[in-house]
């Protein structure tokens, strides 16, 4: 890996970090929409896995008084289903489905009528999104336009909302390394050794952690000085837009 590649890797790091310290998405759509344009899916899983793990860790902890720990443990038992579900398959996404997951669950989410919105807070949600978004997650690498949909028309406060959805996408991507640089690897692996995930070297993962984390920091300050309904408001508009940005991308790869 060239050192270009590897300073963008990191400063796309910091930019998508400090956009999901702010709305707690959004960042890990545009940094799995690069990664996948510059690394091998696997690859990509690892690395965004990596990130995003270590991104949405601190910004629980930065907000760890806000977070519900009952709505954590409901929603890591539906994601502990889920990975056993696709563990059964070993099952690694194209490059052209992955993009067309990205770009269309946004769209999907903000359809949902208002009469039918799903509110993680009620009995058997937290479990249902789990599942669900553990299912995306390790299939499109990032679930965050899903997972919105059970919070953002709950009665949850925006650091409630921020701080929660971190600890369980922090969960969410420590199983996606767990399944692409384990499970996935002991099934794919043919016997060489080789696997698409340890193209990556460990500098390039010790230069993009450390700035995922200052990125994280500056969107905590950000978030401290945005009202609930501003960050509502620009929380679904974002990720339309970028969602919008992925499925083109998608289009074009299976129009080749």
């Amino acid at each position: 890996m060239s050192l270009l590649l590897a300073a963008s890797i990191a400063l796309v790091a910091f930019i998508t970090s400090a956009i999901s310290g702010v709305f707690g998405m959004s960042g890990g759509m545009i940094l799995m929409g690069y990664l996948a344009f510059v690394l091998p899916v696997s690859a990509a899983m690892m690395m965004h896995g990596a990130i995003q793990a270590t991104a949405n860790g601190y910004r629980a902890f930065l907000n760890r008084d806000a977070i519900d720990w009952n709505l954590f443990a409901r929603y890591a038992g539906g994601a502990a289903a889920g990975v056993v579900l696709l563990s059964a398959v070993a099952f690694v996404p194209s490059k052209v489905t992955m993009y067309l997951l990205l770009g269309i669950v946004p769209f999907i989410a903000a359809a949902v009528p208002q009469k039918c919105a799903l509110d993680v807070t009620k009995r058997g949600a937290a479990e249902t999104c789990g599942f669900l978004v553990t299912l995306l997650n390790l299939t499109a690498g990032v679930a965050g336009a899903l997972l919105d949909v059970f919070f953002v028309r709950t009665l949850l406060t925006r650091h409630q909302v921020v701080a929660t959805k971190a600890v369980t996408q922090t969960l969410s991507h420590i199983l996606k390394l767990v399944y692409f640089g384990v499970i996935v690897q002991a099934v794919t692996d043919n016997g060489s050794g080789l696997h698409e995930a340890s193209l990556l070297p460990w500098w390039v993962f010790a230069a993009a952690i450390p700035l995922s984390i200052l990125g994280t920091t500056a969107g905590k300050k950000l978030l401290d000085r945005m009202t609930d309904m501003h960050f509502r408001k620009w929380s679904q508009r974002i990720t339309l837009g970028i969602g919008a940005v992925l499925l083109c991308q998608g289009v074009a790869l299976m129009l080749r």
